[in-house]
């Protein structure tokens, strides 16, 4: 591989200020939300005492688990030592490090009561999967800035190795914790399940190789730097491997649910009778965010055209959004069975199929968490050297053709 430079983009130019001015207004959309909800209560949202995670937690986990995923592929790098991702190393960490204090943000403003985080910080109840979330959040942020340092001050790069195995190692860990939060919740019929947690990891694969890819190829193309087909073709089969392995979890898990006779309930609901839910999950999650980008994927001719890739990635993005709101709202809209074996009978709802709308201010509060991110990001590799100056053919590839 050729010697490659790392340069700070110019960000001088009215375009650059006018994207980031655009993100930024997303952002404080986002925080007006938020101190809307917080001045009138949850009352103004589309939550209720029988669902109380609503689209903030969608966007919130969503980026939280893409955070994990966004890092893979400093992590071949590091840790399998491709050589080929070494350059894109660094932009990788960055965009993971962004992902997850978008998430968080969203998570803590959707609180209500977002000082009471100083509660979980000084007091950890370690049967609660939520305090061991707080330790593993703190630790990725803390490992990822370590490990962006090893990479990018030449003095450090000997550590650098050992930097992204910790990254790696931990990033596993906390995309477990996170999928063991809804495993470890018996409550609900649709979760109590060991498989969440790998299914979690494996959906953090595609979803943050997605998100990686469109931040990858907006960055060149709008700053008018190279970038060859031998990137966008590895990292393009790279992900069609993580989208199939994603349905392939998916069809384990309710297949596994099936098998068991007290969840042919809410399988049904999920996959037949739920309305909004199985639509989302059939046409958003399984079709849009899995069969048809995977097409695209698997073809090469389909996947030479980046319009066609940049199509992919938005479709995963999408399936994963669908797939996150059938999973955390889906699941509460879904009857609690309190007394299993008995029937019960109360003015509460007993048996009904509890209504869930979004509001205005929980999506622009998930967007303004998106918006955080990339803010992140675009000020990120205009002050810092996250990008080569080149991601030709010649520069990554030896066997590229002249």
């Amino acid at each position: 591989m050729a010697s490659i430079t790392f340069r700070e983009i110019e960000g001088s130019s009215p375009r650059y200020w006018f994207l980031l001015g655009f993100i930024a207004l997303f952002a404080a959309l986002g925080l007006g939300a938020a101190y809307y909800m917080e001045h009138h209560g949850h009352i103004v949202t589309g939550m209720n005492n029988s669902i109380v995670w609503g689209t903030p937690h969608v966007f919130a986990v969503f980026l939280i688990v893409a955070a994990s995923g966004a890092l893979n592929v400093a992590s071949i790098a590091s840790v399998f030592g491709k050589v080929m991702y070494k350059p894109l190393a660094p932009l990788s960490a960055l965009l993971a490090f962004a992902l997850l204090m978008g998430g968080l943000t969203v998570l803590m403003l959707d609180l209500g009561r977002a000082d009471r985080l100083i509660v979980a910080m000084t007091y950890y109840n370690l049967k609660s999967v939520f305090a061991w979330n707080v330790v593993l959040y703190t630790g990725f942020f803390s490992i990822v800035a370590v490990y962006i340092w090893t990479m990018m001050e030449k003095k450090m790069n000997t550590y650098s190795k050992a930097a992204g195995m910790a990254a790696f190692i931990w990033r596993l860990i906390l995309t477990t914790g996170t999928g063991s939060i809804f495993g470890f919740l018996v409550a609900r019929d649709a979760y109590s399940s060991a498989l969440l947690a790998p299914m979690f990891i494996i959906l953090s694969f595609a979803y943050g190789l997605a998100v990686y890819l469109l931040v990858l190829m907006a960055a060149y193309t709008w700053s008018g730097r190279p970038l060859g087909d031998a990137v966008l073709k590895r990292l393009g089969k790279l992900l069609a491997v993580f989208v199939a392995a994603a349905l392939y979890f998916v069809f384990v898990y309710h297949l596994t649910n099936l098998y068991f006779t007290k969840q042919h309930a809410v399988e049904h609901f999920i996959l037949v009778s739920g309305g909004i839910y199985t639509t989302l999950f059939w046409v958003g999650q399984i079709l849009i965010g899995g069969i048809v980008p995977l097409i695209i994927l698997l073809n090469p001719a389909l996947r030479a055209s980046r319009g066609l890739l940049v199509a992919a990635c938005l479709m995963i993005v999408f399936g994963g959004l669908a797939q996150m709101y059938v999973t955390i709202i889906g699941a509460q809209a879904f009857p609690l069975d309190i007394f299993p074996g008995w029937e019960e009978k109360s003015a509460f709802f007993d048996g009904v199929v509890h209504h869930y709308a979004p509001s205005l201010p929980e999506v622009l509060l998930g967007l303004g968490g998106v918006a955080i991110a990339l803010a992140m990001v675009t000020f990120g590799i205009k002050i810092l050297r996250f990008m080569p100056d080149s991601l030709a053919d010649a520069e990554v590839d030896p066997h590229a053709k002249a």
